[in-house]
């Protein structure tokens, strides 16, 4: 028998610390770690506290040396910023992990876990974690000092327009809400005629004023003054105002065209009524069904005025209709309208029920209009209207009434209506009830129009539920709930509304 001789295995030896003497294995400084760590301290140099700048109006870190971030509380974006504090002095050692210790949230304090590694004596590498605590101070930005300031600014946006409705300016508000361009304001203030938007840089203005030009027809100047400068560094500082004048049309106006524009138009009829305004005036003949888009270029060429403000119109109750089809229309007509229908109504005022007045027109409300409706217009016949062109037109061309829109049930609609606009934080006095009025009548024109309401975000009132009765037969429009969006709140989860959201 035989035995089998095993293979010799190799075995690492021990030797002893050279400062404590406890057995260890080989390594390049012949000591343990704990005597290492004792000896050579590689954190050295990197800070153990370090100060963090945030303001508390904007809720911003400062990086230095200039710009300000948002960050959340243990995000990436902080832990880079942290790290970047401690850049310049880890520039001999190698960073191996990084991350955020609990902290109370209102301690002014965040800890960050640090691993770092560095080549210590005859090319032994040594590991250490260690804790950098940041102590948070408040500091106010460039930006918030200029909104408490108040009276600090560089550039002003002056928006204009001289008519005695403000459909414009609501539309425009929703329209600068939708795509933010409020939030670089520093003030809002509501003016006489208009709007005043304060800025703290000349491009936040300039880029007001390019939105503005392309989304109403208007007109802008622009004027600066000189506030200091430097005769050494040849540096100015100058104050500027951009001055926008919006047309002076609004929805539902009665306007009286220049007869070289009404041909430029397509021969359409030099009384028309403006059907809405966005880019351009969108202008409708009540005779012909005819539509045109006056631009802002081409107002301020061949301008025209309002012939009838709000006011001034008067309701009317229809006592006959005749709808006229297959009309033709001369040569070089233009485009005519498909949404709307031509048709001749008998109307009477419902102030004068107790005569025997009546008046004949044609309208282009056809497609709504049915005996015994109320439409509201503008009496002709019986007004003193001092306008260039109008003096001039033959009067056998001038219409006794011209029907604006049908008139509906202004408390019913407001009862049923469950869904709300947002406002833009601006200065002003308070809300006249002319002011509700027409706010108001801006809400039904939203109702009513489905072309004006693409462009505005319109949200579900969810405090709001729309009574439902027997006597909403009217047919009045309304808005449905998928043009609706969910208006979203964010609350602290601790108390109010969120604390519904606390599970046991």
């Amino acid at each position: 028998m035989e035995y089998m001789q095993a293979p010799a295995t190799s075995s690492q030896g021990n030797i002893l610390c050279c400062t404590c003497g406890i057995p260890i294995p080989p390594n390049p400084a012949n000591m343990c770690v704990s005597c290492l760590r004792t000896t050579v301290d590689i954190s050295e140099g990197i800070p153990k506290q370090v100060n963090l700048h945030f303001c508390k109006q904007c809720e911003r870190y400062l990086q230095p040396p200039a710009s300000w971030v948002q960050c959340a509380l243990e995000s990436r974006e902080l832990l880079a910023l942290c790290l970047k504090k401690l850049k310049g002095n880890m520039t001999k050692v190698r960073l191996i992990d990084a991350g955020f210790l609990w902290t109370e949230p209102h301690s002014k304090r965040i800890k960050l876990k640090v691993t770092i590694q560095k080549e210590v004596m005859n090319g032994a590498i040594l590991q250490q974690v260690f804790v950098v605590e940041f102590v948070i101070q408040g500091q106010m930005c460039d930006d918030c000092h200029r909104v408490e300031a108040k009276d600090f600014w560089n550039s002003v946006v002056q928006v204009r327009q001289k008519t005695s409705h403000k459909k414009t300016f609501y539309y425009l508000e929703q329209l600068i809400l939708k795509h933010k361009l409020h939030q670089n304001a520093l003030n809002i203030k509501e003016m006489h005629e208009g709007i005043d938007f304060y800025y703290a840089t000349k491009q936040h203005a300039q880029k007001m004023v390019d939105f503005l030009q392309c989304t109403v027809p208007c007109r802008s100047k622009t004027s600066q003054r000189l506030i200091s400068h430097d005769i050494h560094s040849n540096t100015f500082n100058y104050k500027s105002t951009y001055s926008i004048e919006i047309v002076p049309v609004c929805k539902d106006n009665v306007v009286c065209l220049s007869p070289r524009l009404a041909q430029s138009l397509g021969n359409m009829g030099q009384v028309c009524v403006c059907a809405r305004v966005t880019s351009t005036i969108h202008l409708i003949d009540p005779n012909t069904l005819q539509i045109a888009e006056v631009d802002g270029g081409t107002y301020w060429r061949n301008p025209f005025n309002s012939l009838v403000s709000p006011r001034q119109l008067e309701e009317f109750i229809v006592m006959d209709t005749d709808v006229i089809r297959n009309q033709k229309l001369g040569a070089g007509a233009g485009t005519r309208s498909n949404k709307h229908t031509l048709a001749e109504v008998w109307v009477q005022k419902t102030s004068e029920m107790d005569t025997a007045q009546q008046y004949h027109c044609r309208t282009h409300l056809g497609h709504l209009l049915n005996i015994g409706d109320l439409v509201q217009g503008f009496d002709f016949a019986n007004s003193n209207v001092n306008d260039e062109f109008l003096n001039k037109m033959n009067p056998s061309h001038i219409p006794d009434v011209v029907l604006i829109k049908k008139s509906y049930n202004r408390s019913k609609r407001v009862k049923r209506r469950n869904w709300k606009l947002k406002e833009m934080d601006k200065d002003r006095e308070g809300m006249a009830p002319e002011d509700e009025r027409q706010y108001q009548d801006f809400l039904e024109d939203l109702e009513e129009d489905e072309a004006l309401r693409k462009n505005v975000n319109i949200f579900r009132d969810a405090s709001k539920i729309p009574v439902e009765s027997d006597t909403d037969d009217e047919g009045a429009p309304r808005i449905s709930l998928m043009e609706m969006l969910e208006d979203l709140s964010l609350t602290d989860a601790t108390g109010g509304e969120g604390a519904d959201m606390l599970t046991e």
